[in-house]
């Protein structure tokens, strides 16, 4: 498949298969409960990444349509614009805006191409799982750099590629790799299984790409974890019992560094030094 042919093939499938999920109210496509925003940051930010507080911060929420990510940050006080290819998923966020009276912005727009987005204005982007949904990483690292601020924070979740490659449930040796590490087709459709989303095109994206690539954007990597599925009394073959054995995401805190212009717009006189 060439690149083109790909690029395009897989934000038609992706978009009208996140609608299709909408209309399914897929897990993802469930607006904020009260609970979620009464400790809005209690909910999203466990780890402590964001310090504490968002408020009066510019928070893009990328590829995070459906109605609880821009809710969650905007009732924490964040100015939450939401990016999203999926029409259907944008008009959950748009809901939740009225019945909340939240001033969240909505842009219909795909990660790797954010044109319709201002330079250099967020100070936070919150990526969840999405990544997978486009064959080149490297674009939409090079757009969330060329729209957030100096020093600008990027949360970030994605599949991990050996859970992308590997078989949803296991045979006689286990659960076994199926799809090549280095191609870049699609990995095969699978439907009933909480580790892929039902009709839309997923691809692997290698260690060297998802690390290697943010960190060629323009971004230091501050902290990486594997957040924990394992379940050791989960039934063989379910998502617990899978994750004994092969971790499902990975979660990463990167920085967006100051270029030297920017650096010394802020404090003239001085020398820019990476941090």
């Amino acid at each position: 498949m060439d690149s083109q042919r790909s690029w395009t093939q897989a934000h038609e499938q992706n978009r009208k298969a996140w609608d299709r999920l909408v209309e399914k109210r897929n897990r993802f496509a469930r607006p904020a409960s009260d609970q979620d925003c009464h400790d809005p940051l209690g909910t999203v930010d466990g780890l402590g990444w964001l310090g504490g507080h968002v408020k009066g911060q510019e928070l893009l929420c990328l590829a995070a349509g459906g109605g609880r990510q821009s809710a969650i940050y905007a009732s924490a006080g964040a100015k939450v614009t939401v990016v999203d290819i999926s029409p259907g998923m944008l008009e959950l966020d748009r809901e939740v805006a009225r019945e909340r009276r939240l001033d969240i912005k909505v842009v219909e727009a795909s990660m790797d191409d954010l044109r319709a987005l201002p330079q250099h204005h967020f100070d936070i982007v919150i990526h969840p799982v999405s990544t997978c949904y486009v064959p080149d990483i490297q674009k939409v690292f090079l757009q969330v750099a060329h729209v957030m601020k100096g020093n600008g924070l990027y949360i970030s979740q994605h599949k991990s590629p050996v859970s992308l490659q590997a078989t949803i449930r296991p045979n006689a040796e286990g659960y076994t790799l199926q799809s090549p590490y280095y191609s870049k087709d699609p990995v095969p459709k699978v439907a009933g299984t909480s580790l892929r989303e039902e009709g839309c095109l997923e691809f692997v994206h290698r260690w060297e790409e998802i690390i290697g690539g943010m960190c060629r954007s323009g971004f230091v990597i501050e902290d990486l974890v594997e957040p924990m599925h394992a379940k050791a009394d989960s039934p063989v073959g379910e998502f617990g019992h899978r994750a004994q054995f092969i971790a499902p995401y990975l979660r990463i805190k990167a920085r967006r560094k100051s270029t030297a212009n920017e650096a010394t717009k802020s404090q003239p006189g001085t020398i820019w030094l990476p941090q």
